[in-house]
């Protein structure tokens, strides 16, 4: 019997065979930068005429890897394989296919430092977020593969006298992935093998700012033994290929993850009945938040300025979990401000190859111009006590940037800035600060620090967000203990990590016989 879940420790970079080990693939992964990645349909690996240059966020003169774009057309031979694929894998045993996912987890374990490594290159993720990234997607294959098993086995049904009743599941069919830049390993590996062990195909349309990593995953699991057409890998700009997918008369369900923007539009493509279509598409989304964290006026301050400062700017600010509001009690706002400010002064921001980085670049230069024209937009709207400027030119560097006084209206308290900028918001009392938090489109994360048991139960009750935290920090969502998944223009709440959540990649059938 295989054992219980348990979530994949991070690496521990204060002992210093684990800094060589690190170094060592960082070094190997350098030397492979430059390479060229085909398309892979079914079993083959094409080449395209199109390509794009996925580049280092830490040095833009570096290209990571020359990545092959498909075309509408490519895109069709993908469905069509992932079609003929299907007629197959849904007959595969459910504990077989499990096995797959913890093979591939295990040989992403083996190879843990090593796709580290390609996520500080391509995603600009310092040594130990790019650890965290990886561990998830361990994390994901192991939770998933254990969560089909049981969902194999026989569910509990009221007994009926002169009856046998039973339900199981079936896979739905063949699936779109649009898995977001963030996370582009751990979000790309949950949503593709929850698919894929749920007896489901896949096109994956990795991220445009991300597709190399995608393209090793692919790799893996070629070595993994999952049969060809299983997955098929599409890179290609989500302009000439993204509403084709989507509304492909083939394409069952479409997991995604990305902007409000980008998943509206999918939700309303997928919406649309197809001509002769049998089935409405579903869609499970996941499309970012405005994340507040509360100090009450009875908080421990320091924890407070630690969760604050920790969320705020972990990764660059560019976690759909991050926050971006700080509401504080107008008691210790002061108090709260000046001792996050003097932590984020502590950040040393530089390249994420670079072990001492904490602060690394944001992604791309559309996110570079963007959170800097929200800067500008805050300097009109707050205070500005830290930050603001650039940082090295030689990459996307933005430095940590705090406005205080910020009305709860303005524009950066309420759009969502994907980026190394925090707005301090003053309440008068608990009430206040909770209608604040609870003041936008959106319902992902919150965080409330306080010692007051009667506050935090309040806030339990009406505090609206899929994952709330009581006296910690706002990010980092662990699999099986934090499933994930938000409200509103977050998304559709979808869970990801729990134990719901591959029932949105099933259906469910009853077959009841007389006897």
């Amino acid at each position: 019997m295989r054992e219980s879940f348990r979530n994949e420790p991070f690496t521990d970079f204060t002992r210093s065979d684990n800094i060589a080990d690190f170094q060592a693939a960082l070094m190997s992964v350098e030397s492979q930068l430059g390479r060229t990645y085909g398309l892979k349909i079914g079993p083959d690996w094409l080449d395209t005429s199109v390509k794009a240059n996925s580049l280092n966020p830490s040095h833009i003169a570096q290209t990571v890897g020359i990545v092959a774009q498909a075309d509408t057309e490519l895109a069709h031979q993908a469905m069509l394989a992932a079609a003929a694929a299907f007629e197959k894998w849904k007959r595969v045993l459910p504990a077989a296919r499990a096995r797959v996912l913890y093979k591939a987890a295990a040989i992403l374990r083996r190879r843990r430092h090593e796709f580290s490594a390609w996520l500080v290159y391509e995603a600009g993720k310092n040594w130990a977020e790019a650890d965290a990234d990886t561990a998830e997607a361990i994390d994901f294959m192991e939770f998933y593969g254990r969560e089909m098993e049981r969902l194999s086995e026989q569910q509990p049904l009221v007994p009926l006298y002169g009856e046998h009743n039973e339900l199981i599941y079936l896979p739905l069919g063949v699936g779109v992935i649009i898995p977001p830049w963030n996370f582009p390993l751990a979000i790309m590996a949950g949503m593709t093998m929850a698919s894929v062990v749920a007896g489901n195909t896949v096109v994956l349309k990795p991220a445009s700012a991300a597709p190399v990593v995608a393209a090793k995953f692919m790799e893996l699991l070629e070595e993994a033994g999952l049969p060809d057409g299983v997955v098929n890998y599409l890179p290609g700009a989500g302009s000439q290929i993204g509403d084709f997918l989507v509304e492909h008369p083939m394409t069952r369900f479409i997991g995604f993850t990305g902007s409000k923007e980008v998943g509206l539009r999918i939700h309303e493509k997928a919406a649309a009945r197809q001509q002769d279509g049998k089935w409405l598409r579903r869609v499970i989304a996941e499309m970012g938040g405005k994340n507040t964290i509360i100090v009450d006026e009875d908080a421990d301050l320091d924890a407070a300025a630690e969760a604050i400062a920790s969320s705020a700017f972990g990764y660059s600010g560019q976690k759909c979990s991050a926050c971006s509001k700080a509401v504080i009690h107008t008691s210790v706002y002061e108090d709260v401000v000046e001792r996050v400010v003097e932590r984020v002064k502590s950040l040393k921001m530089g390249k994420a190859m670079e072990q001492s980085s904490a602060m690394g670049p944001v992604i791309d230069e559309r996110a570079y111009r963007n959170i800097l024209d929200y800067i500008e937009k805050g300097r009109t709207e707050g205070g500005l006590i830290h930050g603001g400027g650039k940082g090295d030119s030689s990459g996307y560097f933005i430095e940590p940037t705090i406005f205080k006084d910020v009305a709860p209206s303005a524009c950066i308290a309420q759009e969502e800035i994907f980026g190394p900028v925090l707005a301090f918001i003053r309440a008068d009392n608990f009430d206040a600060a909770l209608d604040i938090a609870n003041n936008t489109e959106y319902g992902l994360t919150g965080a409330v620090i306080s010692r007051n048991r009667n506050r935090l139960e309040q806030a339990r009750a009406e505090f609206h967000v899929g994952n709330l935290y009581f006296n910690r920090k706002c990010t980092g969502a662990l699999v099986g203990a934090h499933p994930f998944g938000g409200f509103n223009m977050s998304g559709t709440d979808s869970k990801a990590g729990g134990r719901d959540y591959l029932l949105l990649f099933l259906q469910p059938k009853v077959v009841s016989e007389r006897f």
